[in-house]
């Protein structure tokens, strides 16, 4: 368990605050703007209580006083302290309003291990599966994204076709030309088998976790603006939301959001605790910045499917079921048996929102580099904090901040396409993986490849 939250670090330390904002690249002013804004508004309170308690003390007073003059003095007394209360209440509200604003601005804290670096070459790959088939041109590159490991691998003189030219074009179960006319660049049609294939994934990976007693939720695929605001750095994601015309609701970029939105203001039993969700839905991106950036095919869509998984903890918890999630990602992919590695996000890379975060990246054999498939974040009380979710001790009463944690389980497209390249044969054949022969049978195809249209 880290020793501060942000808060305790921002009142007893601020100077140790400002290294964080200084390995994730922010201002450093943040740090101060932070602590003298909390400075003011505790000072304020103690004001605010003290003559809230005056008041009290001198309503009581004069109703016990029988002489009239004495009365009528405490009642002018009264008013006046009433009239300053009233100033210190406006003058507390608006100072309050300006600390959770810059609250809200602050990133998390950094576990010890997050690696310092300003761009992903300088993530810590930790674990690496498979054998990766390595076209031979890459041969190098691949060596280079492996360094450190003893990673097998399988050389090969063909080069992959790429998962856009796979599914469009040669097993032509996508359409993103008439998505374009339809709808705009980054959609797409799928048909078919590729349908089955996106419904088989989702199957996957909601029996496994509930299997591992995650409960199973489809959510709102909107929320409200005070809820984003709740579950990441608003600002900063804004161009990335769609946002619904005329109304305060935003479409939902990931379940995670949504899944927050579960006890969002509520205070919780300990008992409760921990809550193990997993959520089913489709999630909804601009894509801003990412532009000229896997343009054709699905890997880098405004419209995608998901399975995420979330948990609401105690904070003594959180490191442990982060593991979880962690091994629960890992699993899949396992069970999926297509190459991956995962690793530790620098500190320039990492979400504000997360404490410590790990990517998922599967190996894709005809662009010769491992790309990323999902993400495992502990935020520890960042959201708990900002959604207003506590819950109460059971020895104490005390309310505490719920930690928070989230984890792709599949992001269904982004498997699609790894599957399309990694379980492709020479002559063009994408052998589907084992483990969602089932659910295709159950979906009502038997077939355990993809054939080329040509071949058929």
């Amino acid at each position: 368990m880290p020793k501060w939250t942000i808060l305790e670090l921002i009142r007893n330390n601020p100077n140790a605050y400002k290294e964080v904002l200084k390995k994730r690249g922010k201002d450093l002013e943040l740090a101060d703007k932070a602590h003298e804004i909390d400075k003011k508004y505790r000072e304020l309170l103690k004001e605010v209580e003290h003559l809230r308690h005056e008041v009290n003390k001198l309503t009581d007073e004069i109703k016990t006083l029988s002489d009239d003059s004495k009365k009528k003095e405490l009642i002018e007394k009264g008013k006046q302290l009433k009239e300053e209360l009233k100033k210190k209440e406006e003058e507390l509200d608006q100072i309050e309003k300006e600390r959770i604003r810059i609250l809200y601005k602050l990133p998390n804290i950094i576990a010890d291990d997050v690696p310092y670096g300003e761009s992903d070459d300088q993530n810590l790959a930790v674990y690496y599966y498979g054998r990766p088939k390595v076209f031979k041109e890459f041969e190098e590159a691949f060596l280079n994204q492996t360094k450190g490991f003893d990673v097998d691998y399988t050389l090969i003189d063909y080069r992959p076709i790429g998962h856009a030219d796979m599914a469009e074009y040669v097993l032509k179960l996508l359409d993103t030309y008439q998505a374009a006319q339809v709808a705009s660049s980054r959609f797409y049609y799928e048909f078919n088998e590729l349908v089955l294939l996106d419904f088989a994934l989702s199957l996957y990976a909601l029996e496994f976790l509930r299997k591992k007693g995650y409960k199973i939720t489809i959510p709102p695929y909107m929320i409200r603006k005070d809820l984003l605001f709740g579950a990441l750095d608003f600002e900063t994601f804004e161009e990335m939301i769609y946002k619904i015309e005329d109304e305060d609701l935003y479409l939902i970029g990931t379940a995670e959001h949504a899944l927050l939105g579960m006890c969002y203001k509520r205070v919780l039993e300990e008992d409760e605790l921990p809550i193990r969700l997993a959520g089913w839905s489709p999630c909804f991106r601009r894509e801003a910045g990412a532009s000229g950036r896997d343009t054709k095919g699905a890997f880098r869509v405004h419209q995608f499917h998901k399975v995420e998984q979330f948990i609401f903890c105690k904070p003594d918890e959180s490191q442990e079921l982060h593991k979880e999630l962690y091994n629960n990602m890992k699993e899949l992919w396992e069970g999926l048996d297509i190459p991956f590695r995962i690793v530790v996000v620098c500190t320039g890379e990492m979400g504000r929102a997360a404490y410590k975060q790990y990517d998922i990246e599967a190996w894709m054999p005809a662009q010769g580099l491992y790309r990323e498939m999902g993400s495992c974040s502990n935020c520890l009380d960042w959201q708990g904090f900002r959604a207003n979710i506590t819950y109460a001790k059971k020895d104490t009463g005390e309310r505490v901040y719920v930690h928070t944690l989230n984890s792709t389980a599949i992001a269904i497209q982004r498997a699609i396409c790894a599957i399309l390249e990694n379980c492709q044969t020479e002559d063009r054949v994408v052998k589907i993986p084992p483990v969602l022969h089932k659910y295709l049978k159950a979906l009502g195809f038997e077939e355990k490849e993809l054939v080329p249209k040509d071949q058929k």
